[in-house]
C-alpha cells in the first residue's frame, strides 16, 4: 500500500487528539451545518447530514450541539453563512493536494492557504490543476478487534464495496460514492463497530518523496488539516512507513 494509506490510518488514531484541542469538533459543526443547509434536517432523508452526525457521534459530541448545528442549518437558529470551496496545489516533490474548505470568509482563508503552501515549499494551484489525479471514494474504517476478516469482506463486497485492504489495527474499506452509505449500513445491521466513514478524494496514482520533501510534505499536510475551515485533504504522496511513523509520534 502506498504511504497515503499509512497516513489515513495514522490521522485516524490523532483524531482523538484532535477532539480533545476542540479542533475536530469545529470541523463536524460545520459539516453537520452545510449538509442540514443543503439537504433539510432528516437525518433518513439526506445521507450527508447522516454521515456528519454518525462522525460526531463516533467523537462523542454532545446530541446539544449536533442539534445545535442542524438547527442552524435549517435556519432555525441564526448563525454564519458558510462557503464551500474547494482548493488545488501542489506540495514539495509535485505531491498533488486538494483542499475541501467550509469557510465564512473566501479572501482570508486564500491568503492563509496561500501562506501555508509557500513557508513548505508548495504552491496554491487553479482550479483543475490536479483535481484529475483523484476519484472520489468512500472510506470505511473498522477495528481489527471487530470482526473477522473474510466476514468482514464479504459483507463489504456483497454491498457493493470494491476494495478492502490492511492497515495495522484497522481494516480500510473502500467504496464507490453511490454505494457508501449502503456498505456502512450493511456493516452496522450486521454488529460491526465503524471506528470512522467518510466520502473523500484517493489518489489515482502516487509519487515517491523522501528526504527533506518528504518531511516538508508531512508538515505542509498537517498544517493544512489543522486549518479551521479545512474539512479534509488529499494528496498523493508515497512515503516510507518508517518516515511516517516517526512523525506521527513526534
Amino acid at each position: 500500500m502506498s504511504g497515503h494509506s499509512k497516513w489515513s490510518s495514522i490521522k485516524h488514531k490523532k483524531a482523538a487528539r484532535d477532539a480533545k484541542r476542540g479542533k475536530l469538533f469545529t470541523k463536524l459543526i460545520k459539516e453537520i451545518t452545510i449538509a442540514a443547509r443543503l439537504g433539510g434536517g432528516d437525518l433518513n432523508a439526506n445521507p450527508r447530514l447522516r454521515t456528519a452526525v454518525l462522525a460526531a457521534r463516533g467523537q462523542s459530541m454532545p446530541n446539544d450541539n449536533i442539534d445545535r448545528a442542524i438547527k442552524k442549518g435549517t435556519g432555525e437558529l441564526g448563525g454564519v453563512n458558510l462557503e464551500e470551496i474547494t482548493y488545488e496545489g501542489y506540495g514539495p516533490g509535485g505531491v498533488a493536494i486538494m483542499l475541501d474548505t467550509l469557510t465564512d470568509n473566501r479572501n482570508r482563508l486564500v491568503a492563509e492557504l496561500r501562506f501555508i503552501f509557500s513557508r513548505h515549499g508548495g504552491n496554491l494551484g487553479e482550479s483543475g490543476s490536479v483535481a484529475w489525479m483523484f476519484k472520489k471514494r468512500g472510506v470505511i474504517n473498522v477495528e481489527k478487534s471487530a470482526g473477522n476478516e473474510e466476514r468482514l469482506l464479504e459483507i463489504a463486497l456483497d454491498a457493493g464495496a470494491d476494495d478492502m485492504v490492511s492497515e495495522d489495527d484497522v481494516y480500510q474499506i473502500l467504496t464507490p460514492p453511490d454505494r457508501f452509505n449502503v456498505v456502512r449500513d450493511a456493516l452496522e445491521k450486521a454488529g460491526i463497530a465503524i471506528a470512522s466513514a467518510e466520502l473523500t478524494r484517493v489518489p489515482e496514482s502516487h509519487v515517491k518523496v523522501s528526504g527533506h520533501a518528504a518531511e516538508q510534505v508531512l508538515k505542509l499536510v498537517e498544517e493544512l488539516e489543522d486549518h479551521d475551515d479545512v474539512q479534509s485533504v488529499a494528496a498523493n504522496f508515497d512515503i516510507d512507513e518508517e518516515v511516517l511513523a516517526s512523525f506521527s509520534a513526534a
